[in-house]
């Protein structure tokens, strides 16, 4: 369990906690966060901690005089960015004591990050459901929509989350892909398997061929026409970006892909092109009550084929 918050969750996002460290060369907590955020003004930090935004781990404020090794962590609330909206709303599909099930709309992140805070699933849905608590149990990229599963409680949590770190979910994804020139459907269906590799400082994923394969998929034709082509992905493991790396090796880059095959300049979202991938099945026992549960999205690929 990780170390709690002393600070509520506040607008359905949680506090921030900071490691400070010990000893150094800074006279001050304040002095060392000031280098740290090097890219924030100066005087502005200072300000929260004048008006008690910092806290350590028992609630208490911190001022900007607080030696340096006073306190190894704080809390402090990240100030909001001016978010662009993401109009599409998050569907609740199933709720209990323990778990939500959802349907998030493409473009819409899993939980809070960099340019988006409101604008995520995790705080929608916490504000919606009055669940300070929730906790994302697995994640979708923000380009996919489809089902998504939520826990309400702690105390339960771990189950939940142990369903999938031990691949005893059954996830189903559809996509719509270009179909190429040199298309073969006597080729599906096919199981295909790389060895992914995620570097830190890179927004897309690698293949390592030299490696042992780290990621299978088990992908199906549901149909094709001249200019498409409809799959259906069983993936057996759950890789970052796995699905849109295999299908990319097939040459099926999926339609409205900006990562794969080629990483493209970065524009603004174009809510009329949305990602062609959708999460469209969960299947599983349930770990509490041990009945088989299986929920389906209600959404549709926008350019399915027939």
């Amino acid at each position: 369990m990780g170390m709690p918050s002393p600070l509520p969750v506040r607008d359905g996002v949680g506090a921030t906690r900071l490691h400070v460290p010990l000893s150094g060369d800074w006279p001050t907590v304040s002095a060392y966060m000031i280098e740290r955020f090097f890219h924030l003004d100066r005087e502005r930090l200072l300000t929260r901690f004048d008006r008690g935004e910092i806290v350590a781990r028992d609630g208490s404020a911190l001022s900007r005089d607080t030696p340096l090794g006073a306190e190894e962590f704080v809390w402090y609330y990240r100030e909001p960015p001016v978010e662009k909206a993401i109009p599409f709303e998050v569907e609740v599909l199933h709720q209990d004591r323990d778990l939500v099930v959802v349907d998030k709309p493409h473009f819409l992140p899993t939980t809070p990050g960099g340019k988006f805070v409101q604008n995520s699933a995790l705080v929608r849905l916490r504000n919606l459901l009055d669940i300070p608590e929730l906790t994302p149990i697995h994640r979708l990229d923000r380009a996919t929509a489809g089902l998504l599963m939520f826990s309400t409680r702690r105390e339960t949590r771990g189950a939940y989350q142990l369903m999938f770190e031990n691949r005893r979910v059954q996830k189903v994804y559809e996509a719509v892909s270009d179909r190429p020139s040199d298309w073969d459907p006597s080729a599906f269906p096919l199981v295909y398997r790389n060895h992914i590799v995620k570097n830190r400082s890179e927004v897309c994923v690698r293949v390592d061929t030299a490696r042992e394969p780290n990621s299978e998929t088990l992908i199906e034709l549901l149909s094709a026409d001249e200019h498409s082509v409809h799959t259906l992905l069983r993936p057996h493991s759950g890789k970052m970006h796995q699905l849109r790396v295999h299908l990319a090796a097939l040459g099926l880059g999926i339609r409205g892909d900006g990562f794969y095959p080629v990483l493209l300049p970065e524009a603004p979202d174009d809510f009329e092109r949305p990602l062609q991938l959708l999460a469209r099945e969960l299947h599983f026992v349930d770990p509490l009550s041990g009945t088989p549960r299986e929920f389906r999205t209600a959404r549709t690929l926008k350019e399915g084929v027939a």
